[in-house]
């Protein structure tokens, strides 16, 4: 798998954990302190972000970091 079809579905993990938990992309970036549009490209896969900012938004989202990043 290629890193750019790794971040696309990296990026619809995030946003479907997102949205189960009824979370607006406003409230989530707001919770990870990242800006509105970077959480746009993230869960669009357009973006390849730090290991930290992950590490936030499962923290935000309760859950581990291999939830989000197996995507076998």
């Amino acid at each position: 798998m290629d890193k750019e079809t790794t971040l696309i579905k990296i990026g619809l993990k995030i946003r479907k954990l997102r949205q189960e938990r009824n979370l607006s992309i406003t409230e989530l970036s707001d919770k990870i302190e990242i800006e509105y549009n970077n959480l746009i490209r993230i869960e669009k896969g357009r973006t390849n972000f730090t290991v930290g900012t992950l590490l936030k938004v499962c923290k935000a989202l309760n859950v581990r970091l291999i939830d989000i990043v197996n995507v076998d």
